[in-house]
C-alpha cells in the first residue's frame, strides 16, 4: 500500500510524453506545439516544473515525517497529487496545467520519499530489502501503465484522448489516501515520540506475533534503545537547545531552531558518510542515464536508424523490460545485497551504453546499409533496461532510508529524494543539447557516469544486507560508533533490568 507513491511517481513521469503529441492536447494547449516560436522552452518548463514541485515535497518529508509521522505524511501526499491531478485533468489553459504539474509534483516528491523511509522501519532485516523493492516495481508499473494507455488513447479522435490517461491518475492517489489511513504507524516513530506501549503494540501486530514473544521483546528494546542513544547524542551535540524542548510545548522558535540543527547535522562529522551513500547513490541513478531514455527514447531510437513508429513500440518494449529486470531483485536483493548489485549494474551498464555508442558513431551516416547494427543497438538498449531494473533501479531507493539512524531518516530520505530529483531535472535538460550535437554522445556521456558510479560504489557504499536499521553505526565505523556502542550496551542493560523487575518499558527509557 505504501508504495502506491512510487506508482504516481511513475505514473506522472509516463503519461506525459505521449500526451505532448496528441492533436487534441496541442489544439487545447497551443503553446508546446511545435508551430509555436517558444515550444521547445514551454515544453522543456512542463516537464521541469514536476521535478521542482517533487524537490519541494521531497524537502518537506524531514518535518512533516517526524512531526506528524509517516503514514499521515503519505496522506498528506497523496492529497497534493490528487489536486494537481485534477487541475491536469480539468485544464483549460497553458498556465492552469503548469500549476497542475507543480502541486501534483510536490506531492509525487513527498511520496516518492516518505514511502520507502514508511517501509525501511516497519520491515525485519531479512525481508527489508524484498519489501523496498516494490517501490521500484510500482514506479515502472506506474510508467508501463500510462506509456501503453496514452499508445491507446492517442487514437480517440477527441480530448478524452488525454484527459483520461490524466483523469485515471486521480485513482492510485486516492487508493493511497485511504489505504494509509488503516496502515500501523511506525513502531520507531512512536518510540520516537515518547508512545512506547503503542510501538511494542505495532510492532506486535506488524510481526503478527504477540507482544509478549521473544524476538518482539528483543526487537523493541533495540527500539528503544536506539531511540534513547540518539537523544542522548543530541544532548551532547546541542545542549543548549535541551531545556526549552523538555518543556511541553517548547517555544516556536526554539522548534524551528532544533529543526534547523537537524538538518545542519546530517552534513557534521558523525553523519556526512551516510548523508553521501544516500545522496549519491540517488544521483547516480539518474546519471546512469535511466530517464534520458524514458523522456526521450523516440528520439534515441531514431539515432539508431528507425522509424517514427517503430520508435514508439520499442520505447513501450523497453518499459516493460524495465518492469522484467525489477522482478528477480525481489529475491535477489537480500541474498546477494545491495553492493554487489550495484557493482554488477555499473558495469553492465558501462557495457551498454559503451557498446551503443560505438555502433551509432560507426554506422549513423548511412543506416539502410547497416540495418542489422541498428537492431544490434535496440537489443543492447533492452538489456540496459534490463540490468538497470535489476539493480541501480530497485536498490537505490533501499539504501537511503536505511542508512540513517532513526532521528536522522525522515531528513536523510528527504536530501536523498532531493538530490534525485535535482539529478532528473539535469538530466532531463541536458539530453536534448547531447543528442543534437552528435547522435552517440547521450550514451558517450552516461557511459562515463555509469563508470564513475562502479568506482563510487567500491570505495564509499558499505554492505548492509541482513543488518538491522539499529547496526548502522557498527555499518559504517563512525567515529563515535565505539562509544555509543558502550553507551547503548548500557541502557539495553538498564532496560533488562527494569524488564526483569516488572517495570514498563516506558518507564526504563
Amino acid at each position: 500500500m505504501a508504495s502506491f507513491g512510487g506508482l504516481t511517481f511513475g505514473y506522472d513521469q509516463g503519461v506525459i510524453s505521449v500526451t505532448l503529441v496528441m492533436d487534441h492536447f496541442l489544439k487545447t494547449v497551443p503553446q508546446v506545439s511545435s508551430d509555436c516560436s517558444n515550444s521547445s522552452f514551454n515544453k522543456g518548463l512542463l516537464t521541469a516544473i514536476l521535478e521542482l514541485g517533487a524537490m519541494l515535497g521531497a524537502a518537506q518529508t524531514g518535518l512533516l515525517a517526524d512531526r506528524f509521522s509517516r503514514k499521515r505524511a503519505l496522506m498528506i501526499g497523496s492529497v497534493w497529487f490528487v489536486v494537481g491531478s485534477i487541475l491536469q485533468t480539468a485544464t483549460y489553459s497553458y498556465s492552469q496545467l503548469i500549476v497542475g504539474r507543480l502541486l501534483g509534483g510536490v506531492g509525487i516528491g513527498l511520496l516518492s520519499s516518505t514511502a520507502p523511509l514508511y517501509i525501511s522501519e516497519i520491515s525485519p532485516p531479512h525481508v527489508r530489502g524484498a519489501l523496498l523493492v516494490w517501490e521500484q516495481i510500482m514506479i515502472v508499473i506506474g510508467v508501463v501503465i500510462a506509456y501503453w494507455l496514452t499508445f491507446g488513447t492517442r487514437y480517440i479522435n477527441s480530448a478524452v484522448s488525454w484527459r483520461l490517461p490524466f483523469g485515471l491518475q486521480l485513482i492510485p492517489g486516492v487508493i493511497l489516501f485511504v489505504g494509509a489511513w488503516f496502515l500501523p504507524y511506525s513502531p520507531r516513530w512512536l518510540a520516537m515520540q515518547k508512545r512506547y506501549d503503542e510501538s511494542l503494540a505495532s510492532l506486535a501486530r506488524l510481526r503478527n506475533l504477540p507482544e509478549h514473544d521473544p524476538r518482539v521483546q528483543a526487537e523493541h528494546l533495540n527500539i528503544l534503545a536506539e531511540v534513547a542513544v540518539n537523544k542522548e547524542a543530541a544532548a551532547l551535540r546541542h545542549p543548549s537547545l535541551q531545556s526549552g524542548l523538555e518543556e511541553k510545548k517548547p517555544s516556536l522558535w526554539k522548534a524551528f531552531v532544533k529543526e534547523a540543527k537537524e538538518w545542519q547535522d546530517a552534513f557534521s562529522k558523525r553523519y556526512i558518510k551516510r548523508t553521501m551513500v544516500g545522496a549519491g547513490v540517488a544521483g547516480f541513478q539518474q546519471f546512469t542515464g535511466i530517464n534520458a531514455l524514458i523522456y526521450y527514447a523516440p528520439t534515441l531510437f531514431a539515432s539508431l536508424g528507425l522509424d517514427d513508429n517503430t520508435s514508439i513500440l520499442m520505447s513501450g518494449i523497453m518499459n516493460t523490460l524495465q518492469l522484467v529486470g525489477c522482478l528477480p531483485t525481489i529475491a535477489l536483493l537480500d541474498q546477494s545485497g545491495r553492493r554487489r548489485l550495484l557493482l554488477i549494474g555499473s558495469t553492465l551498464l558501462v557495457l551498454c551504453h559503451t557498446a551503443v555508442a560505438a555502433i551509432i558513431g560507426s554506422c549513423y551516416t548511412n543506416w539502410d546499409a547497416h540495418r542489422g547494427a541498428g537492431w544490434a543497438g535496440v537489443a543492447l538498449v533492452f538489456l540496459f533496461m534490463l540490468s538497470y531494473g535489476a539493480t541501480w533501479g530497485p536498490v537505490s531507493w533501499a539504501l537511503p532510508p536505511e542508512v540513517f539512524p532513526s532521528s536522522m531518516r525522515a531528513k536523510g530520505v528527504a536530501i536523498s529524494v532531493a538530490t534525485l530529483w535535482f539529478s532528473n531535472s539535469i538530466v532531463g535538460l541536458i539530453t536534448p543539447p547531447l543528442n543534437s550535437a552528435k547522435p552517440y554522445a547521450a550514451f558517450a556521456f552516461y557511459a562515463c557516469f555509469a563508470l564513475l558510479s562502479f568506482v563510487w560504489v567500491y570505495f564509499f557504499v558499505p554492505e548492509t544486507k541482513g543488518r538491522s536499521l539499529e547496526d548502522m553505526d557498527a555499518v559504517f565505523r563512525d567515529s563515535t560508533a565505539q562509544d555509543e556502542s558502550g553507551r547503548r550496551s548500557k541502557i539495553l542493560q538498564t532496560l533488562l533490568d527494569a524488564r526483569a523487575i516488572g517495570s514498563q518499558g516506558s518507564a526504563a527509557v
